[in-house]
Parts: C-alpha cells; structure tokens; sequence
C-alpha cells in the first residue's frame, strides 16, 4: 500500500504545479461559491454599535459553561484524577474491570493472597483476569486484548494534542494581544478552564458508543455517539443527521485547516529563514512535508500515537523551556504582567470594543485553540485501551489546560514583558503575522531564537496534520465505508493537499476550511447536551470503581498494577 501511495502521489505533482500556477483564479472562484457559507459560520450578532460575537463562540462558551455546572465543576474537581490516571494508577480496573481485581469474589481473594505470597507468576494474573476468547491466547497479548482499544491514555492524550497545540499557541496569541491587549490573556485562560469540561463530556462519549472492528481497529468520534447515542434517545433519524453532518464538516476541516493552512505556514517559515525565493520552493517543501507524513499516517493510529507522544512532549518542551528562560531572565517583571493582565481584563481602556472586545479576543483565541467543543479530539480519544468510557474523559480534561492555561499564557507572558516600553506591537492595532511577532519576542532575549521556532512551527505544523488526517479518515469511513480502497483514496487527497497548502497561497480555501471546523460545533454540541446524562452514569460509574479499589487497598489487598 506504501508504494501505490507514493506513485499516486508522484503521478498527481504535474497538476499540482498547474494548479500552483493559477492561484489567484483559483481563490477567487472558490471564494465565489463558498462564501456565503463562511459567512454564516462567523456571522457575528451585533449586540450594539461598538461590539459583535460571533454566533459560533456563544454556542461553544455556552456549551462549555452548561457542562462545568451539569458535571459539578469536573474541571477542578477531576484533575488530580487525571493526572492519576494518565500515570497508569488506575490500569488494572481499566482493563479488567474492579469487580474482577477487588471484588469479593473467592477467586479474586485466592489469587491476591497468592500474589501477597509471590506463588503466583504475575502474567498467569493477566490471563486469568482477561476476557476469555475460544481457544486460549498468547500470554504476551492478552494484556492489550483484555480490554477494547488500540492506544495508551497518553498516547491518546498526545495524539489529541498533536491536533491542538500549535499555531493558535505561537500566532494566535500575538494577534489577540494585538488586538485585546494583555486583558486578552484573563479570558483565554477563563476559557481554556471552561473548556476542560467540554472535553470531558465529548471525550467520555467518544469512547462509550465507539465501534470496535473484527481485528482490533477503532472507529470513534461524534459520528458514532451522535447516531447511537441519540438512537437510544429515540431521536434516530436526528442523530444520523447530525452525525452526516459532522463528518461532511470534519473531512472539510482535515483537508483545509488541519492540513494546507499548517503546510502552508510551515513553508512560509522555513523559505524565509532560510531565504529561499522561486515559484517552487512552497512546492519542494510540500513534497517532502507529504512523502514524511505518508510514512506515519499509512500505520494508522497507532503509528500516529506512536510518533505523537514522543514528538508533542519534545516540541512543547523546547518551547516552554525557552519561555521558562525568557520569565527567569525577567523574574522582577512577572508580576507587573500579571497586574497589566487582571486590569486589561476589565477595564479594556485603548482597546477597540473597550472590555467586551478584549473579553471577545481572549475567549475566542482560547476556545479555537484548543477546539473544546469542536468534537474532533472525541476521534483520537476513543481509541484508548479501557472498560470505562469516562476514565479517558477525564484524562481528556487535560488537554485544554496543557494548551491554553498553560502554553497560551507563557506565550502571553513572553510577549508582554518583552514589549513593556511597546518596543514591537501597540496594543489595539491588529497584526496579521503573529508567528513574527512571537519570534520578535522571543530573539529579544534569546539571539536567534527565531530558527529554533521555525522548527517548532513545522514540527507543530507536522504533528497537526497527522492528527487531523486521523479524524478526516474517521469521517471518510463513516460516509463511504471501511475498505482498503476507500482508506486509499482519502489519504492520496490528503497528501495532494499537503503538497497544495505549502505551494499557493490559500486566501479564501482557508477561511472556507476554517469555517467547517467551527462547524462541527453545532451538530456536536446539540448532541453532547442530549447525552449528559449518559456521561453523568459513566462518570458515577468510574469513580464508584476508583473507590472500591482504593478501599480494598486499604483492607490490606495488593495493589494488581504493582504485579502487572
């Protein structure tokens, strides 16, 4: 299949250098028929002469603050559990089910007091508390078959941030100080915080109705909870609705801003650092970003989660290490930042739209970065090896705050200590290059420091689009079937759009692509609503496991995950 990718992709470079020829033609046909449709997306609803908010950001903030009450602050009230659960604590009741380990069945009590006397070989354990198939199985893989799915909670984890964490942390953080000021970075914060429930709710559902093939591969995602999820609500024909919907809306979103916005950015930064001019520069640097995508989407999930979890980490780290740097060098100024923070959050003085607009910038820049609502990580997370659909909900929750609270405001803090004097930017005066502005920042107190986000930008870049080739596949397949012509197909587009992204400039395909991300809000917010109470049962139900654990550990049983 590698081979028929890569020919395909090589017999299809001589229209893409046609269609690089005849950009601007291009952009404007496109934008002739898909323009009303982006303009209803983003329609804002004028609330007076000075302010508007976007209708698509009430219908996220909205969903998000109805999930923080309904779900008793699961924001707060559940991350230290999912820091617990991502470290593995809780594995053995994921895979196995607490009724099996820490129950009070006899034979459960037999083999824990074995395990107190090291009788017992550990694997033997594995295999007699694993879901029994016909004809026995192979001790070295009955672990990942004792329980439904293809990837760790950190893998998933990774692979969902993959999507997130990127350009919206590096330039979309630029453009909404530009615009909201420091106060900006209160709201992004509040948001990200919101948002953490958001993806609780969709991420537990994701994994509750997804669809597990004969050979172990899973399908998931807002899909599949929207058409059995509402089906059992008696609302069938609703639900396969929205859920066609969707998945129009999340091919859209994979081809365009999960995959020829990020090319596109990622060769703009590589062809001007290293001053490359010439029509086909964007062109080379999209072939080679396609064949090094190629390579890991071919695999699947697992190759993605694979090459995620180490990719992310290193990536964020290096950027968090050289704003830590930056912050350390600038100590005495943190909390003059702070202060500039809290006061632009309510008052918004100089800043056009005065404390609405920069309420506006902060919330909208945190929302569409880390996609809480959206639905699209619910795809990567529903492939997580576990028994309980809400254990991986919780790890979700995660997610916004690695990408907003965290990240977002460390950009935020870079940006607004280095240009106390307004050395760079004027707060209220819009920028469109953000990713230069960021640079700016950082170069001012680490030389060169701009080479180093260039790779981040395109490592980011790259992450991304992996991610998102994922979620595309998981519509594709939902809409045409499963089959391998069908897989080959989408990821041949794909690639084609890669090498498209990084090679013409976009204008309009962009705000179309855009505009089908923050589609997929609508179908899937309606539906996450209608299921609450579903995740309300699966989150009582979890966390009634994780106490009779721990309550039988405190009886004196052995903990299963010390011998597994």
């Amino acid at each position: 299949m590698k081979k028929k990718l890569l020919s395909l992709l090589l017999l299809a470079i001589p229209a893409l250098c046609f269609a690089q020829s005849t950009t601007d033609k291009i952009d404007s046909i496109f934008k002739d028929y898909t323009g009303w449709f982006v303009d209803a997306i983003f329609y804002e609803i004028p609330f007076s002469d000075t302010f508007q908010i976007p209708w698509v950001l009430i219908v996220l903030i909205g969903g998000a603050l109805y999930f923080t009450i309904y779900f008793k602050l699961i924001n707060i009230t559940g991350f230290v559990t999912a820091l617990q659960v991502v470290r593995g604590k809780y594995e053995d009741i994921e895979k196995h089910g607490v009724d099996k380990l820490y129950g009070d069945d006899a034979q459960s009590e037999d083999i824990l007091e074995k395990l107190k006397n090291n009788d017992l070989d550990s694997d033997i354990i594995v295999k007699s508390y694993g879901d029994q198939t016909p004809g026995g199985d192979a001790i070295e893989t009955i672990r990942d078959e004792s329980a439904d799915g293809e990837v760790s909670h950190f893998q998933a984890l990774t692979a969902a941030l993959s999507a997130t964490v990127g350009l919206g942390n590096i330039a979309g953080v630029a453009v909404a100080l530009s615009i909201g000021g420091p106060g900006a970075t209160f709201w992004m914060i509040i948001a990200g915080l919101l948002g953490m429930a958001s993806k609780f709710a969709e991420c537990t559902l994701g994994v509750k109705y997804r669809d597990v093939g004969e050979d172990g591969t899973v399908y998931g995602g807002p899909m599949y909870y929207l058409t059995k999820g509402l089906k059992e609500k008696g609302a069938g024909k609703i639900g396969k609705f929205l859920a066609i919907l969707f998945a129009i809306f999340v091919i859209g979103g994979s081809f365009g801003g999960g995959n020829m916005f990020q090319a596109n950015q990622a060769a703009a930064q590589f062809t001007k650092l290293f001053e490359l001019t010439g029509p086909n520069a964007g062109l080379y640097f999209g072939i080679v970003m396609a064949v090094l995508v190629a390579v890991v989407i071919i695999g699947g999930i697992k190759r993605i989660a694979s090459v995620t979890e180490k990719v992310v980490p290193f990536m964020a780290g290096i950027y968090v290490l050289a704003a830590l740097i930056i912050l350390g060098a600038n100590w005495h100024l943190i909390d003059d930042a702070f202060a500039l923070i809290y006061h632009g959050a309510f008052s918004g003085l100089g800043i056009a739209g005065g404390l609405i607009g920069v309420m506006i910038q902060g919330i909208r820049r945190g929302a569409f970065s880390n996609e809480a609502g959206v639905g699209s990580a619910a795809i990567a997370h529903s492939a997580v090896r576990t028994k309980y659909p809400a254990s991986e909900g919780i790890v979700a929750l995660l997610e916004p705050f690695i990408d907003t609270v965290i990240i977002c405001t460390m950009t935020a803090l870079v940006i607004i200590i280095t240009n106390f004097d307004g050395q760079f930017m004027q707060y209220g005066v819009e920028i469109k290059e953000g990713v230069e502005l960021t640079a700016i920042a950082f170069d001012s107190v680490i030389p060169h420091f701009s080479i180093v986000l260039t790779i981040a930008v395109i490592l980011f870049a790259f992450s991304t689009m992996i991610s998102w080739s994922y979620y595309g596949m998981q519509g594709w397949k939902f809409l045409f079937g499963k089959g391998k012509i069908t897989d080959l197909v989408y990821k041949v587009l794909f690639l084609m759009f890669v090498i498209i992204g990084a090679s013409i400039s976009l204008g309009a395909v962009i705000d179309f692509s855009d505009a089908m991300i923050f589609a997929m809000v609508v179908p899937n917010i309606i539906g996450v609503i209608m299921l609450s109470p579903v995740i309300k049962k699966e989150l009582k139900k979890y966390m009634n496991a994780i106490d009779k654990k721990e309550e039988a550990l405190e009886d004196g049983a052995v903990d299963v995950n010390d011998h597994i």
